[in-house]
């Protein structure tokens, strides 16, 4: 049977994962009564909450006796590795770009990769039934990115379709006659090229996906490179410096079937497939024949520009709430992470008991610290740093910047230059997206970004839209203003009281409600002023046996403002952990003790 290997890459909700969907349905990968869930190829329990891709996975259709197999990608530029990876699997690509948005950032970080690896991408205006779709304007914006990218004639001349992903069809043109998908299916099979790979050649393959399963162990994913592979066949893991990982034999071949992975005895060069049998091989080690001597080149991936302290639980209320706790499974789960995912680094800290884990940004992070407390840890969590560099040639201290780009209703604009500009921010360019829209892109340090997002939506009350994407290392930008205001500190231990919080409320915005155990160091709310402000959160009212000339009156608290992880994380000061458990988010200084702070503040070291 022939075969295509295409990824489908695009900006986060641009529908890839509801495209691939009904490629599956109409494909026949079905069966006639088989429930299948929407987004079927997000799995993961975070992704289905999220409605965003956070892992690449791939299936396989069959479409006029020729196999396509298709690797879903995460849109979100903090989940790069995943994409850059994978694109060595593929001989083609389908561009997806909303018919409304057009191109964002992320479509100019995964395109500008396949283009370099001479890929011809297929071009799909997805969402043509939206009320504000522009499909003209964003296939100008789609060409000039392409020559913006260094595109070369062959890859500007590119196929195009215009589809709706959820309705299930696609055409070449505009007013069609959108029936179904069949338009690209036959566009796939006509322009992507069938893998050109010598199959007499000893079997040798890239791990570019590592899962674990329960009952076959580590299953890694990659593309056959060359020659054969056979059940029970005996093979050798090649690191990138050629030195030998391991030696053993494919237990299991899997092929992709529809969503599924079915046995098989023997597969050949140009296939996507998962083998199992393998103890130490992992991305993105080379599999191969015992014969094979060199190992294959592996795409180098972009390094992680944020760095965050990954530190024990060790406040008064550690270890109540989670299963894992101590500082060894701490670590053992932090570099079991950085063998399935790439893009994440993860080193000893100088302080103890604490790791650094650097990454591409607070998402990434954000959701590696998520799965953590449900698989039951306990931890807190630093500030997010960014990652500094020395360049060679000048001896200058350089730092990372980001492309943002903001789509905002037009009375909100002004708010956002300011706050971008405080923020080192600079302006590049400002045009009207349509709907009485402006589209503002800035290069800004990614440092500047930390904690704005909140703040973002608060100012465009929650209408505006912000993309980001790495731009590259800068000079340093100098100081950029913190969070201005202080933190309510709990300076006793208990239970929270309403008529002690109610007194309270006129000092800042609280973070908790009667009843929730606080302990002494612990923020239990934002002081409206700079400075920090000790509290007591759990005062009882005295009762005594005088009777009150009047009734009190009943005490109500305004509701108190709850943080998501990741606003916790991006709320935080260097003074300041996230605790994290599997049942709650707290926010704590980093000593408990305050005399300590005292101590700390007046050498001048808050860290």
């Amino acid at each position: 049977m022939d075969i295509r290997n295409i990824a489908i890459i695009a900006h986060v909700d641009h529908g890839k994962t509801t495209l691939v969907d009904e490629l599956l349905k109409q494909s026949g990968s079905f069966h006639e009564h088989q429930h299948v869930a929407e987004r079927a190829m997000d799995s993961n329990d975070l992704e289905r909450e999220r409605g965003i891709t956070i892992l690449a996975k791939c299936t396989s259709v069959v479409w006029k006796n020729t196999r396509i197999n298709i690797i879903d990608t995460p849109g979100h530029a903090d989940f790069g590795g995943e994409v850059e990876r994978i694109l060595s699997m593929v001989d083609g690509a389908v561009v997806l770009v909303d018919s409304a948005e057009g191109a964002l950032p992320q479509t100019k970080f995964v395109v500008g990769k396949a283009l370099a690896r001479g890929l011809k991408p297929i071009v799909v205006v997805n969402k043509i039934d939206r009320g504000d779709a522009r499909p003209d304007e964003v296939h100008n914006e789609v060409f000039d990115l392409f020559a913006a990218l260094g595109a070369n004639d062959e890859q500007l001349d590119f196929p195009m379709l215009y589809a709706s992903g959820r309705q299930g069809w696609a055409d070449v043109e505009l007013e069609g006659p959108r029936k179904d998908l069949s338009p690209m299916f036959d566009l796939i099979l006509k322009h992507v090229p069938a893998p050109i790979l010598d199959k007499e050649k000893p079997f040798a393959m890239t791990a570019t996906i590592l899962e674990n399963d329960n009952f076959l162990g580590r299953v890694l994913t990659g593309r056959v490179e060359q020659g054969r592979a056979r059940v029970n066949m005996p093979v050798k893991v090649l690191r990138a410096d050629g030195s030998v990982v391991e030696t053993g034999r494919l237990t299991k071949l899997l092929s992709f079937r529809g969503l599924d992975r079915v046995g098989v005895e023997e597969v050949e060069a140009g296939d996507i497939v998962a083998v199992a049998g393998l103890s130490e091989a992992t991305i993105p080690d080379t599999i191969a024949s015992p014969e094979v001597t060199e190992p294959l080149h592996a795409i180098p991936v972009d390094p992680p520009t944020l760095s965050m302290t990954f530190r024990l639980n060790d406040g008064p209320m550690g270890g109540r709430e989670g299963k894992k706790v101590t500082s060894r499974q701490i670590r053992d789960r932090l570099f079991k992470e950085t063998e399935s995912n790439i893009a994440i680094r993860v080193t000893d800290s100088p302080e103890s008991e604490a790791f650094e884990v650097a990454g591409r940004g607070e998402l990434q992070l954000g959701v590696l610290i998520e799965t953590m407390r449900r698989e039951g840890f306990e931890l807190t969590i630093g500030r997010p740093r960014v990652l500094y560099r020395t360049n060679e040639e000048t001896g200058e201290r350089e730092e990372p910047f980001e492309e943002v780009t903001i789509d905002v209703d037009e009375p909100y604009s002004g708010v956002v230059v300011e706050k971008m500009s405080l923020r080192k921010g600079q302006m590049q360019d400002m045009r009207p997206s349509g709907g009485d829209k402006v589209r503002l892109t800035f290069i800004i340090p990614s440092r500047g970004l930390i904690g704005y997002h909140g703040e973002f939506l608060t100012d465009t009350r929650g209408t505006g839209i912000m993309n980001r994407l790495f731009h590259g290392y800068e000079p340093h930008a100098g100081t950029i203003e913190g969070r201005r205001n202080g933190s309510l500190i709990s300076a006793e231990d208990g239970s929270t009281t309403t008529y002690s919080l109610y007194s309270l409320q006129d000092r800042g915005t609280l973070f908790v409600d009667a009843g929730e155990k606080v302990y002494v160091g612990m923020i239990i709310g934002e002081h409206s002023r700079e400075n920090d402000l000790e509290v007591n959160g759990v005062r009882e009212k005295k009762l005594t046996n005088m009777r009150a000339s009047g009734k009190d009156e009943a005490l109500t608290l305004t509701p108190p403002r709850r943080m998501s992880l990741e606003q916790a994380i991006a709320y935080i000061e260097d003074d300041e952990l996230v605790e994290v458990t599997p049942s709650a988010i707290r926010l704590r200084k980093r000593y408990l003790d305050p005399n300590e702070r005292k101590k700390r503040e007046r050498s001048g070291n808050k860290d």
